[in-house]
């Protein structure tokens, strides 16, 4: 329980006030003064959380209480309804007090409440995204201030949203095709290892039963059940260590564009992450340059949408460049990174004057080969999931069938 004094003007403004502290009011009575200027209101109020809740260790209720970033389809979708009620003649606060009723999957009401609250004060609708960062990202608040400049701020919502469909599809078809082959190893390593724990074991009391020297294959199968049964714990601390030296390693500078390197240089693999990268370059620059964004700020926000540390470097770079007065292609040219084909385009885009329409033609280009490109790579996985599935089933049977062989012609000796 919480008890105070706030200065406003009338009960309505204290429950507001409230309400914007996270609490929850309990009893709200006015307080009497001889001549004051506002009503002063005497407040008592609770969390909304139970009372267990604010028992918990303040970090661990700031972990509990942390709203969780929406997803970028959930982005699309508010964006999307937004720009609909806009393009419906509301008035910007009215479209805002709509959304509060609208049911968006990922954004709670209260950000639609007080984004409301906040244009009804007099802050524009991008001031007013700026603080709700942990929602809406910079590229979205950037966009916004470049619509309300410009006067079209519904077309800029239906871009944003556009866009992050766009993301939103890539994002789903490159998850999707790492699924299957996650499943498939962990299947397989959970079926070998309760082969190698419980079956085998089962079996070597036949054997040593018979009294027979054991094949060479057979007594490898047999060597490998005994370590991963009497040194499992090591094992899993072995994998513990490799776990959080790669995590240590991962959040230093070297390490994590080590590491990023290291991914777009994979075979097979790589030939997506690159893909992935360039086209999200692309598309993210070129939907900010195409709604008016200055270009030093494009290029800032997208480099701190990109995830790889390496591409993140040279749009750093490039940016720096750009700053001093150099085009765009020469220092993404210059990085060595980005493939000649981007670089000719985006030149041939600064030679006509259209440099977003060359961007985005780059985005539907690379978005295009990484279509392809996972429909290749998931082509090349299947086989070699089989077939390296095969090779440790065939191990694992011709183990055991060659000492029942053994032991059958010992039998028939």
């Amino acid at each position: 329980m919480i008890e105070g004094v706030l200065d406003v003007a009338d009960r309505t403004a204290a429950l507001s006030q409230i309400q914007k502290l996270g609490l929850f009011p309990v009893s709200v009575a006015a307080q009497a003064v001889k001549a004051p200027p506002k009503a002063k209101v005497r407040v008592a109020a609770a969390t909304e959380e139970s009372g267990q809740r604010t028992a918990l260790p303040k970090a661990l209720q700031g972990m509990l209480n942390r709203r969780r970033k929406p997803k970028l389809q959930e982005l699309a979708m508010y964006t999307q309804q937004m720009a609909n009620l806009l393009k419906a003649g509301m008035p910007l606060t009215m479209a805002l007090q709509s959304m509060c009723s609208l049911a968006t999957k990922g954004i709670p009401t209260e950000v639609s409440k007080q984004l409301r609250q906040d244009v009804t004060e007099g802050r524009s609708l991008s001031d007013a995204m700026i603080r709700q960062s942990e929602v809406f990202p910079d590229l979205a608040v950037n966009m916004v201030r470049a619509g309300e400049q410009s006067g079209a701020l519904e077309q800029v919502l239906r871009r944003l949203s556009t866009h992050y469909v766009r993301f939103a599809d890539v994002q789903t078809k490159v998850t999707s095709a790492m699924i299957y082959p996650i499943i498939v190893s962990c299947v397989g390593l959970g079926l070998v290892t309760f082969f190698m724990t419980v079956m085998l074991p089962k079996f070597m009391d036949l054997f040593q039963s018979q009294k027979v020297e054991l094949p060479t294959i057979t007594k490898m199968l047999v060597a490998i059940s005994h370590f991963i049964s009497g040194y499992w714990w090591a094992i899993i601390l072995f994998v513990v260590v490799v776990v959080v030296v790669y995590r240590r390693y991962g959040a230093t500078v070297s390490g994590r564009k080590t590491i990023d390197m290291a991914k777009m240089r994979m075979p097979i693999f790589g030939h997506v992450v690159r893909l992935n990268l360039f086209g999200q370059f692309a598309r993210t620059l070129s939907t900010l340059l195409e709604n008016g964004v200055p270009v030093l700020m494009a290029l800032k926000i997208t480099e701190s949408i990109v995830s790889n540390h390496v591409v993140r470097e040279a749009i750093a770079q490039t940016r720096n460049a750009v700053t001093d007065g150099k085009t765009l292609s020469q220092p993404l040219a210059k990085s060595k990174l980005f493939p000649q084909l981007m670089i000719d385009l985006i030149r041939i885009g600064e030679e006509t004057g259209n440099v977003p329409a060359a961007l985005n033609n780059i985005a539907e280009t690379y978005e295009n080969e990484l279509n392809v490109a996972i429909r290749t790579m998931m082509n090349l996985i299947e086989p070699l999931m089989i077939v390296g599935i095969a090779i440790v089933v065939g191990f694992l049977l011709l183990g055991v069938m060659s000492a029942m062989f053994k032991i059958t012609e010992s039998i028939s000796r």
